[in-house]
């Protein structure tokens, strides 16, 4: 295939409990601690924090894969994308509705220190997960 020739990424999105998918892209596309990031074939080495949020994968066959994840790592190097957190999910295993409510669940409590924050960002990231891929 044309992976010979640099025009395809390798990706893996692991979490902590299992391999959440893997294949070939064109291009993923994270949130960094920078900001967002997309990676294409024969992007530079990089290595980077990534906070909670939506990984957007576009594969060599055309197809979107959407995915919610917690904080964690992001690699890249030889057209290989690595991201490494401790939780992600597809955006086809989220109920929708179940994410919304628990992301006012945890916009109710009030809670305003790092923990209580991190809760609300994730459930923001599932949702927006959710909400993209229908």
């Amino acid at each position: 295939m044309a992976e010979s020739s640099g025009k395809v990424l390798q990706v893996e999105l692991v979490a902590a409990d299992r391999l959440v998918w893997s294949g070939q892209a064109t291009m993923v596309i994270a949130r960094t601690t920078e900001g967002d990031v997309g990676i294409l074939p024969n992007h530079a080495p990089l290595l980077s924090s990534i906070i909670e949020g939506v990984v957007d994968v576009q594969t060599v066959d055309g197809e979107t894969w959407i995915a919610a994840v917690d904080a964690g790592f992001l690699s890249v190097a030889d057209n290989r994308v690595s991201i490494l957190s401790e939780r992600a999910e597809m955006s086809h295993e989220i109920d929708l509705e179940h994410a919304r409510a628990e992301l006012e669940r945890c916009k109710q409590a009030g809670e305003n220190d790092d923990e209580a924050q991190e809760k609300v960002r994730r459930a923001e990231a599932r949702v927006r997960a959710a909400e993209r891929a229908s």
